[in-house]
């Protein structure tokens, strides 16, 4: 019985989310001038989802014969997704009104892209899996290349969709190895597979088959070495496309991530472990060294994002639930300091020129927008990891589990790569600070941008304060103890 009329409860949050994606569809395309509409109404809509997802799940439960699962670790995880897309759509409102690009399809395709997200952090078989991130990335591969007459856009999003294709195919490949020679594609499924062999090692193109999985899934995290798209993506797509890309799907993917090597892998720790650590430090080291480099603000924050993948693969190699715990406090943090950020790029405005992205446009900022230039230099100071700014606590509660593990090299090439990091970061500080001003930006008029730069700001500051970070150092324990036991 329960076949047929499976336990719906579970993924009320997605139900809702796709009904709601195909009415705001409708609603754009009878009506006149909707834009405004369609896009309060998703934001409406998310926060809905929000809430179905918070109180529809109680304890550890799966639906549709255990390929959908629901825990207090996917919980966390589509929150942090879903305060992500809408905060990405309300940051979007006030920037495509002075680009005069208004379209509601805009918001209904981050509605959609969000609904992937969370299907891919409740995926307990390798066919959910696919079908999330399928879903999530045909709508980012229009969101990338969503200004049609834009060469730089469509060329980013034409570059994503081609890489994206090969690395689906790449994903793809490998869930068929490990469907062929484990037997299953359900998670719990594959994990009494391989722990039942009686300690014999993994069959050889199972092992193939989960690196093939896991190339696939560094290619959504944007983790060295399949990070090539992710510089030109960013800097090619609109800016409100960037700070959604730069934090909803990568909790998304990485939620994913630590899910498909915990649970179905976890017995292949020993397979997978290299894999992991060379890819967090090569993203780290990368995204500190190749930045350093860079004169525009969106290449910066697109290295920025690959460094800071790296140091929170750095939790799932921990291999336990104080790991995971870390993993998840990092992107709450990262989620925080970089929507910030983002709002004071699209800050970045002048009358005549429009949007500017280049960093030496910061010149002396500090003498036109002092704010503006304050709430720049805590996001830069945190981003760094510089005490006692919430920066610092992500990197510490990732670093602490590996060092506990005996992992020195590897804490000791993270401390490193910071330090470098620090050097582009306080660049921008420096530039703003201390060289001859630039013209003036016009100034921010939007009072929801305001609001999201100020209390993304005043949290980055006050996150040291236990009152502040408790709730999300509990919610991550809980949350990583609740996968670790699966």
């Amino acid at each position: 019985m329960n076949d047929i009329f499976p336990n719906l409860a579970i993924a009320y949050g997605e139900i809702f989310l796709a009904i709601a994606a195909m009415a705001l569809l409708m609603v754009g395309v009878f009506k006149k001038n909707s834009v405004n509409l369609v896009s309060w109404l998703s934001v409406a809509s998310i926060t809905v989802a929000l809430f179905l997802t918070v109180v529809s799940v109680n304890g550890t439960a799966f639906t549709f014969n255990n390929m959908f699962v629901a825990d207090s670790f996917t919980n966390f995880m589509k929150i942090l997704v879903l305060v992500a897309a809408a905060l990405a759509v309300i940051m979007s409102r006030e920037f495509f009104r002075e680009e005069g690009d208004d379209r509601f399809e805009f918001p209904v395709l981050m509605v959609l892209a969000t609904l992937g997200m969370m299907v891919m952090v409740s995926a307990n078989d390798l066919m959910t899996l696919y079908m999330g991130i399928e879903l999530q990335s045909l709508a980012l591969y229009v969101l990338a290349a969503f200004k049609r007459d834009s060469e730089r856009s469509t060329e980013a999003g034409l570059k994503y969709f081609v890489l994206g294709a090969l690395s689906s195919g790449i994903l793809l490949y490998g869930c068929s190895l490990v469907y062929g020679f484990i037997g299953s594609t359900n998670f719990n499924s594959i994990a009494t597979a391989i722990s039942g062999m009686d300690g014999s090692a993994a069959p050889i193109g199972a092992i193939i088959g989960l690196v093939f999985v896991l190339a696939g899934l560094a290619f959504k995290v944007s983790a060295v070495p399949f990070h090539m798209w992710t510089p030109d993506v960013y800097e090619g797509s609109q800016t409100p496309v960037t700070a959604f890309f730069s934090v909803a799907p990568k909790v998304a993917a990485l939620a994913l991530l630590a899910r498909t090597l915990y649970v179905p892998f976890g017995d292949m720790s020993a397979s997978w472990g290299q894999v992991v650590i060379f890819m967090a430090i090569a993203s780290m080291v990368l995204g500190s060294f190749a930045a350093i480099m860079q004169t525009n603000i969106k290449r910066l924050m697109a290295y920025s994002s690959i460094g800071h993948v790296g140091f929170a693969l750095l939790g799932i190699i921990a291999g336990n639930a104080v790991g995971l715990r870390g993993v998840m406090i990092y992107m709450a943090i990262y989620l925080l300091m970089n929507v910030g950020m983002f709002v004071c790029i699209m800050s970045m405005r002048r009358k005549e020129e429009g949007m500017v992205e280049d960093i030496g446009e910061l010149s002396g900022l500090a003498r036109n927008h002092p704010a503006m230039a304050l709430a720049i230099s805590i996001f830069m100071f945190s981003l760094a990891g510089v005490p006692p700014l919430a920066g610092f606590f992500a990197k510490w509660y990732v670093i602490v589990p590996i060092v506990t593990e005996g992992y020195y090299t590897l804490a000791t090439i993270a401390v490193l790569s910071s330090v470098v990091g620090a050097y582009y970061y306080i660049r921008i500080v420096k530039i703003m600070y201390f060289d001859e001003p630039a013209e003036e930006f016009v100034a921010q008029k939007s009072f929801p941008m305001k609001v999201i730069a100020i209390a993304a700001a005043f949290l980055v500051v006050v996150f040291v304060v236990p009152q502040v970070s408790t709730p999300v150092l509990d919610g991550a324990a809980n949350a990583a103890q609740a996968l670790s036991q699966e």
